[in-house]
């Protein structure tokens, strides 16, 4: 995966093949990588009851699976990876990723014990850790700053098409064909994206899409680039925002699904077919124009890349509750959509903020860094939080007690409004300090 830096020649060649067109391939080619991470990712929820009944595993087993250990082990290898990257071929280290991550999702349908999974899971975690970080860089070289929000935004519509894809294929192909077969069919396709990334994509310049020469390669400080994030006052408050939305997001995700079935007598096809178009579809353009509207109004005024996150989580958080409280499934049902199109703004914006006020030589790490915080704490403590919360309340709401953890996590998003706030204050000073 390694190569020699470009010299002068070669960055002037690359340059010119790096047109507008080729930027809309080479970002709808990221966007498919990155859905194809998130249907192996979150395929799983869909398949814990078949896996369980065939494997004879316990929720404590399969909490393994999804929660902490897949977290740990994805968000920890994704920093030194993300150094990697930094000195070396972008390019190279996705496509490698994704053949690793769908190659491994194929491997979890061959498991035959829970520790075969649990490895097989491990290897789709490491795999992930390697793609993230590198596009967000590579993206940054692409688009000029004030396209960047729009562009993460795009390119955050993955996240979206993965959950909802996941949630259709992996239950329509459990049903007809079992578990083992929805893990082959999700990881095959991968297999295609990793060549097409490897063959048909560009390394660009680092800092081609700013106008700038990169400077030359020093030695890669890991614990200087947490010290960085945390002493630029915008980066701090965006990782604790985007932190925070995490924690209540994946744990929404994982919980929503049992609070229909328990509080609303749903069926879990019932609930595929509602939760995956509506998070797909819905929160997906929720991305994509939370990311239009920030680069929209941030060319007035920068203040605005971080308000309009804390703006749409405020407006969100009485939809939350309603699709909580109301008992009408239809009415409930009816109140999750401008939750879920509110709720998706944040991705784009905060990932561009983190892009823009990050030298150029440190892209990959920094964005490593904040995915590190964003997924151990939200990917692997926001479920088992509300978990812990739906057995503490059992006691004073019974059978209704996660109706109510779910509520009082709805409230943390205020918690993450006052982080962009704070944010937005600071970020244009920081943007015109910052040296590359």
């Amino acid at each position: 995966m390694a190569t020699t830096p470009d010299t002068p020649v070669e960055a002037t060649d690359t340059a010119s093949r790096i047109t507008p067109a080729y930027r809309r391939y080479a970002l709808i080619l990221l966007v498919l990588a990155y859905t194809s991470s998130h249907i192996d990712r979150n395929i799983v929820g869909i398949l814990i009851e078949p896996i369980k009944a065939d494997l004879m595993l316990s929720d404590t087993q399969m909490g393994f699976l999804s929660g902490i250990a897949f977290a740990l082990f994805y968000a920890t290898l994704g920093i030194p990876i993300a150094v990697f990257a930094d000195r070396s071929n972008r390019r190279n280290i996705i496509a490698w990723s994704i053949a690793i991550w769908s190659a491994m999702t194929a491997v979890c349908g061959t498991a035959q014990s829970f520790w075969q999974l649990a490895i097989a899971r491990v290897g789709v975690g490491i795999g992930e850790a390697g793609s993230g970080p590198s596009s967000h860089s590579m993206i940054a070289d692409l688009y000029p700053k004030e396209k960047r929000s729009s562009a993460m935004s795009i390119y955050a519509l993955g996240v979206y098409f993965g959950i909802m894809l996941g949630f259709l294929i992996g239950g329509f192909v459990a049903e007809w064909w079992g578990w083992r077969a929805a893990f082959f069919i999700v990881g095959a396709p991968g297999l295609l994206i990793a060549l097409l990334v490897r063959y048909t994509m560009i390394e660009p310049p680092r800092g081609f899409a700013d106008g700038v020469k990169p400077p030359p390669l020093g030695k890669v400080n890991v614990r200087a680039g947490f010290a960085s994030l945390w002493r630029v006052r915008t980066t701090r408050h965006v990782v604790c925002g985007v932190t925070l939305t995490a924690l209540v997001g994946y744990g929404t995700i994982v919980w929503a699904p049992a609070f229909l079935i328990r509080s609303h007598g749903m069926t879990p096809s019932e609930v595929g077919m509602f939760l995956g178009p509506v998070l797909g579809i819905v929160g997906g353009l929720g991305a994509y124009i939370g990311g239009m509207l920030a680069d929209h109004l941030a060319a007035k005024d920068a203040h605005w890349n971080a308000w309009i996150v804390g703006i749409a989580k405020m407006l969100s958080i009485p939809f939350i509750c309603a699709f909580y409280l109301v008992d009408n499934t239809y009415l409930a049902l009816a109140f999750y959509m401008p939750a879920a199109f509110l709720g998706a703004f944040y991705l784009g914006p905060s990932f561009g903020m983190i892009q823009s006020l990050t030298p150029l030589r440190s892209r990959a790490l920094a964005s490593a860094i904040m995915l590190f915080i964003l997924n151990l704490f939200g990917l692997g403590f926001g479920p088992q939080l509300i978990g812990i919360a739906s057995d503490v309340m059992r006691a004073w709401f019974e059978s209704e007690s996660l109706r109510y953890a779910l509520l009082a996590a709805t409230f943390v998003n205020v918690w993450a409004s006052a982080h962009y706030y704070l944010a937005g204050k600071t970020l244009k000073q920081d943007t015109d300090n910052l040296v590359g």
